[in-house]
């Protein structure tokens, strides 16, 4: 898949939570990607330029846009992202990456926290809008409820998509929670995915929750073909 760079300007943004946006602008006709991949966003600061990869959290099955979501930590280049409005310029280049379900198996388990929903966001919801009968289990978890981000988006996908299966943790459920709660654990995989040993997993967050989880498959006797990490090594 042929990599582009082209300068945009953003379209629309949205508040997923009280940390973290998602930025649109248009989609050129001819940008092609892969559900789970990633691009590099440009923004300027000044007189310089600024990139970072940042996952697609678009489906390539949504035609009009691209969108990417980012959590605003507070560093330069989210202070940057966090003030950009309608009409703002940016550079993007991609695709980029290997997160991908392209060779996988159909039958997937997607293991997330916080921000690293975007690139499976996208895979589900790809799956949905093309009736793909890949079998997928998401165990997806936030500190809070209101900051499950893409809950909406993940509600509706399940109901439309008899394949997807999605399970919500909390750390710190609020009263009349019905999810699960606390971090994502062997128990919460033997309870939720009693196929596990058949299923391909997918693992996107926080560098030391992809560490713990792929620590806890492999003593589940995962082999390391059955599990997929998106990271930005190499670019």
């Amino acid at each position: 898949m042929q990599v582009m760079r082209f300068e945009s300007v953003i379209q629309e943004v949205i508040y997923r939570a009280s940390d973290v946006k998602s930025f649109r602008f248009p989609r050129p006709v001819d940008f092609t990607y892969k559900a789970g991949q990633f691009i590099f966003v440009t923004v300027r600061h000044g007189e310089n330029k600024l990139s970072k990869p940042l996952s697609i959290s678009s489906s390539p099955s949504e035609k009009d846009y691209i969108e990417f979501t980012k959590k605003l930590t507070g560093h330069e280049f989210s202070n940057i992202l966090d003030a950009m409005k309608v009409g703002d310029w940016l550079e993007i280049a991609g695709p980029y990456g290997t997160f991908t379900i392209d060779g996988e198996s159909n039958r997937l388990c997607m293991l997330s926290g916080g921000v690293g929903i975007t690139p499976l966001r996208s895979i589900c919801k790809y799956c949905t809008d093309m009736r793909s009968d890949v079998d997928i289990i998401l165990i997806f978890g936030s500190r809070i409820e209101k900051n499950i981000i893409f809950r909406e988006d993940l509600e509706q996908m399940e109901m439309q998509n008899r394949n997807l299966r999605v399970i919500l943790t909390l750390d710190e459920p609020s009263e009349g929670w019905r999810g699960e709660t606390g971090v994502i654990n062997t128990d919460m995989i033997k309870r939720n995915v009693p196929d596990y040993s058949e299923r391909t997993f997918f693992i996107c967050g926080p560098p030391g929750m992809v560490q713990a989880i792929t620590n806890l498959l492999k003593n589940l006797n995962l082999p390391t073909n059955q599990i997929k990490i998106e990271n930005f090594a190499g670019y």
